[in-house]
């Protein structure tokens, strides 16, 4: 790879300059004198902007900037009081949360117990380990302004911990009348009670979004901690400016021009590395996990035998290598829940740790009666962390006897169309590749792929696996972590069998920043708050 080194100082290819600038003139308005902002490049421009309705990770990054949550998950990995407190009843029935005082809306109006009812019941919609405990629910309602209580039909020991995790979809609360939005919809109204305000005026999808510090937010006493605790914001605006070529980024966070990329390209640490005006370092410690995963509603994925031969098709190894590169970054591992978390097993995951294995794999194929039906797998292209997957799958899968159909495309549009049911000769699809962080998938009810609902109910690809919805259900059930690990092995052992979805192994992003920044938090996600900037 030839490099095209910017030291700082250097001036920026024509282009970058071009769209620093569009979005300087694109914000109406120069900051004030003394003002304090942040340019970010995020690991993807943004353009859902409703975090409910899709698990995309700009989005939920754009959610913690605007949102904030009931409880919140700390690094010690406990759920902590952020809105409100709460207490269980001695029979583990009834959850009381009391939302604490100072909460405003972006608009001036207090938070209320009924936005945070219809918030969750939106929520519980979506996500998948919500729909599983809203099975259990007798009761969710506003019993003053501030008091909300959750009455189970019986224990359902995992009602804390769904609501404190800090990705997939975190409960982010919104107004009465936005959370009244029905679930299948995109919101178009971005009132939140997050440290930040979303500036809608000035988002231009493709180039930037902008967030300017919430004068009103009362942040917790806490030290902050993962996404708990006290949330203080230092600087008064954050601008996050899409720049999708990784070089570009790389040169324009080195020159200065940026102050902080958050995916900053593994082969090219080195260049960012050797500027000691910019610090790299890891802000999501427990890493992530990348998959494939294939859509059970048509062939030839919707046939048992065929996914278990792709299965046996794929290896890590030449995935994680193509993705990251150096093995110092990346690690193969067959546990679903990610190999850094408690529950981490090996259970069944012999066909892809033994893969990729083209032969056994065109046996399978055979065995299957395959009809050459192709495989339409969607690649997007701008996204350093998403673009390799499917390049390299689709050489396996070819090598085992698949025919593939690889269509390039941009994430956003993936993100769009990977939700359509439709055939894939109608705009649909067999096979995406996308990235978790650890905690999203490191137990088997907020890992979403571990969802057996169907069309109706599951994430996307629409598993229909009533077996493995008990199996759920009895885990959230589960009182010791001895019971805990147990089944989840046991769950673990089922999708392996079903082929659920492919973990391709875990791999850890490291992030560039100027030394004028400061105070970045470790967390799984990305959050500016205490994050100073000098003058």
């Amino acid at each position: 790879m030839t490099f095209h080194f910017e030291h700082p100082g250097c001036s920026l290819p024509r282009a970058l300059r071009a769209a620093l600038l569009s979005a300087t003139v694109l914000t109406g308005a120069a900051l004030p004198a003394g003002a304090q902002e942040i340019r970010a490049v995020m690991h993807s421009g943004i353009r859902v902007l409703d975090p409910v309705i899709t698990t995309a990770h700009i989005t939920r990054n754009h959610g913690y900037m605007i949102y904030d949550t009931l409880i919140a998950m700390d690094e010690n990995q406990q759920p902590q009081p952020q809105m409100a407190d709460w207490t269980i009843s001695d029979d583990g029935l009834i959850y009381t949360f009391t939302l604490r005082d100072g909460l405003t809306w972006h608009d001036g109006e207090p938070v209320t117990a009924a936005d945070c009812v219809a918030s969750l019941n939106r929520w519980a919609e979506r996500d998948g380990g919500a729909q599983l405990m809203m099975d259990y629910v007798e009761s969710l309602e506003a019993t003053d302004d501030k008091t909300i209580t959750l009455t189970l039909s019986e224990p359902f020991t995992y009602v804390i911990e769904l609501m404190a995790k800090p990705s997939g979809l975190p409960t982010f609360m919104m107004p009465e009348r936005v959370a009244q939005t029905p679930s299948t919809e995109s919101i178009s109204d971005y009132t939140g009670s997050g440290p930040f305000r979303f500036v809608e005026s000035e988002y231009q999808p493709g180039v930037q979004a902008v967030y300017e510090k919430f004068e009103e937010y009362v942040p917790r006493d806490e030290p902050p901690s993962w996404t708990a605790g006290g949330k203080v914001v230092n600087v008064d605006t954050v601008r996050w400016i899409a720049m999708p070529d990784a070089q570009t980024a790389m040169n324009a966070v080195n020159s200065g021009e940026i102050d902080y990329l958050e995916a900053a390209p593994v082969d090219l640490l080195p260049i960012l590395q050797a500027n000691p005006e910019l610090t790299v370092d890891l802000f999501n410690e427990l890493g992530s996990q990348t998959m494939g995963r294939m859509n059970f509603l048509h062939p030839p994925f919707d046939n048992i035998e065929i996914r278990r031969a792709a299965l046996a098709a794929l290896g890590q190894e030449p995935v994680l290598s193509a993705l990251i590169g150096n093995p110092e970054y990346y690690s193969v591992c067959g546990s679903m829940y990610g190999c850094g978390s408690p529950l981490a097993t090996d259970a069944g995951d012999d066909l892809i740790m033994n893969g990729p294995d083209a032969a056994t794999a065109r046996q399978m194929l055979e065995e299957a009666g395959y009809d050459g039906t192709p495989v339409v797998i969607m690649q997007p292209t701008d996204v350093v962390t998403t673009s390799a997957q499917p390049v390299v799958a689709a050489q396996q899968l070819r090598e085992a006897g698949f025919t593939v159909d690889l269509q390039p495309m941009d994430w956003q549009t993936l993100v769009t169309r990977r939700a359509s049911q439709a055939a894939p000769a109608d705009g649909g699809w067999n096979m995406f590749f996308t990235n978790w962080v650890i905690p999203e998938v490191w137990s088997p009810l907020n890992n979403p792929m571990l969802n057996g609902g169907g069309p109706e109910g599951a994430w996307f690809g629409w598993p229909t696996d009533p077996e493995l919805d008990e199996m759920r259900v009895s885990f959230a059930m589960a009182e010791t972590d001895e019971e805990r690990a147990s089944i989840a092995a046991e769950i673990q052992e089922h999708a392996y069998e079903q082929v659920t979805y492919v973990p391709l192994g875990d791999y850890f992003t490291p992030s560039a920043w100027t030394s004028q920044i400061t105070g970045f938090l470790k967390a799984p996600v990305p959050v500016f708050w205490a994050v100073e900037k000098a003058e």
